[in-house]
């Protein structure tokens, strides 16, 4: 795993339909897990990136975007294989979490991942919070 911010990397969806190229803000070390509703389901590592520091160059036609409760963040996922690469923030609208498995890094490959409380948002309460740490622990 590489911890360097300034490199581009290069991530797809599952079938490579979705092509980008991303600089993560951070490296691996902003790898986070979310407890809302949706993350729970979506079960992925995200990485921080700039809204800048992410292009797209293949499928932008087959990006499906979703959206609910309040509708600020965009949850962005391939149309053919369904899997979601990148998304637009509620917390931070300046910023994207970018799925690290799109990247070529399993989540797995993380021993730790910081679990930060969705399910009260820091937007409505004001307090942005780790909860817990979901730890791999492989057996051997």
């Amino acid at each position: 795993m590489t911890d360097a911010t300034t490199d581009m990397l290069e991530g797809a969806c599952h079938c490579g339909a979705v092509r980008f190229r991303v600089r993560l803000k951070g490296g691996v070390a902003e790898a986070r897990r979310c407890n809302c509703s949706y993350c729970s389901l979506r079960g992925a590592v995200a990485l921080s990136a700039d809204l800048n520091d992410l292009e797209l160059i293949a499928g932008e036609d087959r990006l499906a975007t979703y959206r609910f409760n309040t509708g600020k963040a965009e949850h962005h996922f391939c149309t053919n294989c369904g899997i979601y690469t990148h998304h637009r923030r509620r917390s931070n609208g300046s910023e994207y979490g970018v799925n690290a498995a799109c990247l070529g890094i399993s989540p797995f490959d993380f021993a730790e991942v910081p679990v930060m409380d969705g399910m009260n948002h820091p937007s409505d309460v004001g307090v942005d919070r780790q909860i817990g740490i979901l730890r791999f622990i492989a057996e051997r």
